[in-house]
């Protein structure tokens, strides 16, 4: 008898708690449909700026030359290490060009590049060595990214600086196998079945990261400044050039701002900054001239994607400037692990080599969800396809075609004005058996744009008090 009243209590108990949760998620979700904003308030004061000790380190008192033909490999690797076993500080790279392979930080490191600096990385990819990494939303071991750090925190590279990745035709951006990018018979290239075909296959086969070894002779290119499973991170003020592949590149992290940072690379894949599988970031006051997307938050891809199963969640995006680009911000394509809560605001995007505004791209190989993405107060000069796209059948390298039917729920634009908005308002193409649901543009203006909107598969659009060519634009019944 008294095991039966101990077992009705807790399972008593349990319900209790399991409804309590469900109560809880409920009221969270509609939290954030019902005040957006709000929400976002309360991310920007959870998320944690670095501070650091008040001590200096510079760069030259550890045998680092200017000049930009010395490496200086271990004078930053010694000031890194002394700064952070004396508890942490600023290293200095002051006035001059230093020439110098990776660097990786350490714990309350701040890599600080004084006004007139620029540190310009090696084109040798042999100064590049294995580390735990990612590539297009796969992990493997491959050459060091240029900046780097793994499992570190309050961390920072900061500064009126420049870091310069040398990369060009001639280097890293060849790799790609384009022959717009210098590449040309007989070079190696990242599409060589025993690469980049390879690597995807293992992570569809669930291969061990740790045995997944590319390096030298793959060609697949490191990512400039990536922050791999770091908490408390910072890039600030800096200005980024020639990158050889992805630029600022969160992987795994929570608590990371990136302000005021300058990007401009032209190369391919040349995203601005790549958030993936990351929580509680923040992007604010750059500016972004890319060869890619300016901003492309990321979730990993197809079954690596699968494997890792983490969101990338509460993105803010705030007071930046997008100009040449695929997109200004976009989700995908590699966003197998769902992608929530993304807010972008009081930004300007205009190039006639910008593509769209806002994009969202996956297939259903990649599958994912995206949802609950809140755009407002955004100035769009010009762009050449759409303002916002969403496209299901994202397609590249092939048949992209498979079981994974991905999802978008959830986008409102607000206070959108826009001078040239190229071929459509709003393309979006979803699934039959799972359409797109819940997009709102709200006080949008939009000119010189050949098509309203063309959309498929989409259920429940809105548009309020919207106008496109002059045309109050009613809601498809």
């Amino acid at each position: 008898m008294k095991n039966k009243i101990y077992n009705s209590l807790f399972c008593f108990s349990a319900a209790l708690v399991s409804a309590l949760f469900v109560n809880c998620s409920a009221q969270k979700k509609s939290d954030i449909l019902a005040n957006p904003w709000k929400v976002k308030e309360q991310i920007e004061k959870e998320v944690v700026v670095p501070v650091f000790v008040n001590k200096t380190y510079n760069i030259v008192d550890y045998g680092a030359k200017s000049g930009g033909t010395y490496n200086n490999s271990e004078a930053f690797k010694k000031a890194i290490e002394t700064c952070t076993k004396n508890g942490g500080g600023k290293v200095v790279v002051p006035a001059g060009k230093f020439l110098t392979g990776p660097i990786h930080l350490d714990n309350n490191v701040n890599l600080h590049l004084e006004d007139g600096a620029e540190i310009l990385f090696s084109t040798k990819s042999s100064d590049y060595p294995l580390v735990k990494t990612t590539f297009e939303g796969t992990e493997c071991m491959n050459h060091s990214p240029l900046v780097y750090a793994y499992n570190k925190k309050n961390i920072a590279v900061t500064g009126k600086g420049i870091l310069n990745g040398q990369a060009d035709n001639e280097n890293w951006w060849y790799w790609c196998g384009s022959k717009g990018y210098g590449w040309s018979e007989g070079k190696g290239n990242q599409n060589d079945p025993q690469n980049r075909v390879r690597l995807i296959e293992s992570g569809e086969q669930n291969v061990p990261v740790e045995e997944r070894i590319y390096g030298e002779g793959s060609y697949l290119r490191p990512s400039f400044v990536e922050f791999f499973e770091c908490t408390d991170a910072l890039i600030k003020d800096i200005k980024i050039i020639n990158a050889p592949f992805w630029v600022i590149h969160p992987m795994k992290s929570v608590n990371v701002t990136v302000d005021g940072v300058t990007v401009e690379s032209h190369g391919p894949n040349n995203d601005g900054c790549d958030p993936e599988y990351s929580k509680n970031v923040i992007i604010k006051n750059c500016t972004f001239n890319t060869g890619d997307d300016c901003i492309a938050i990321k979730a990993g891809k197809d079954g690596d994607g699968r494997r890792v199963a983490m969101k990338s969640e509460n993105i803010i995006v705030k007071n930046c400037k997008m100009l040449d680009g695929h997109g200004g911000v976009v989700m995908g394509s590699e966003m197998t692990g769902g992608i929530r809560n993304v807010f972008v605001e009081n930004c300007e995007m205009d190039s006639p080599n910008l593509d769209r505004a806002i994009r969202i791209k996956s297939n259903s190989r990649r599958g994912g969800i995206v949802e609950n993405v809140f755009v407002r107060n955004i100035e769009v000069g010009q762009v050449k396809e759409a303002v916002l796209r969403i496209n299901m059948f994202y397609n590249v390298y092939g048949n992209q075609t498979g079981n994974f039917i991905p999802q978008v729920k959830n986008v409102v634009l607000e206070n959108v004005k826009v001078k040239n908005g190229g071929k459509y308002g709003v393309l979006a193409k979803g699934y039959a058996e799972l359409p797109i649901e819940n997009v709102t543009l709200k006080n949008v203006t939009i000119e010189k744009v050949n098509e309203a909107y063309s959309i498929e598969n989409v259920k429940n659009i809105q548009f309020v008090n919207t106008y496109i060519n002059g045309k109050k634009v009613e809601s498809p019944k």
